[in-house]
């Protein structure tokens, strides 16, 4: 269980699913934030080094495509110190950060709850879907793709402020940037001869 030196409400940013990319605009929302949680599928190092929240802390879990083939000697150490399951202290309660490829699609908010019942929350990605379950408790929560790969709709995650008394959850979904057209290179001489 990790313990954070703090009381009083406390600011999470949740993001997953970066794929090696982070949303410029979330980076933004995190830096607001004193903590961030990363539900997998990071990437590479420098996502995690994009996240800055006022706080300084970023925590993360290992994701189905954070294994360490093919990368760096300093990520393949990296990518394999990181855990698959985190139990974060917060005021209030304990969030569970894990990505979620550990359980079938159908059935996983039940199985979530099944094998973390006394957190209040638990955070995963892999789906790449953003999805808020409040139903009961643990909430089970995906905050969507932080990055540019199948985000669904546009890059997401979720802002949790987690106070002694209560839990609150905003929703951030970014419209999605178009990609720019490559020109061809007839196109690009018909442009230099107009200019």
């Amino acid at each position: 269980m990790i313990e954070l030196d703090r009381t009083g409400p406390l600011r999470v940013a949740l993001v997953s699913d970066t794929h090696g990319a982070l949303d410029h605009r979330i980076a933004e929302l995190v830096a607001g934030c004193d903590i961030a949680v990363h539900g997998g599928d990071i990437g590479d190092m420098s996502v995690l080094a994009a996240l800055q929240p006022r706080g300084g802390r970023v925590l993360a879990v290992c994701g189905n495509n954070d294994r360490p083939r093919l990368r760096s000697a300093e990520e393949r150490t990296f990518l394999c110190d990181l855990p698959d399951v985190l139990q974060i202290a917060l005021p209030g309660g304990m969030l569970v950060a894990i990505h979620g490829h550990q359980f079938p699609a159908a059935g996983r908010h039940e199985q979530l709850r099944r094998r973390f019942p006394d957190a209040r929350g638990i955070v995963y990605g892999h789906s790449h879907e953003l999805v808020v379950d409040r139903q009961r408790q643990p909430w089970v929560l995906n905050p969507g793709a932080a990055g540019r790969i199948r985000t669904h709709g546009g890059p997401a995650c979720l802002i949790l402020t987690a106070a002694e008394s209560r839990w609150t959850l905003v929703v951030q979904r970014f419209a999605l940037v178009p990609k720019r057209r490559r020109r061809s290179p007839k196109e690009q001489d018909k442009a230099a001869l107009s200019a």
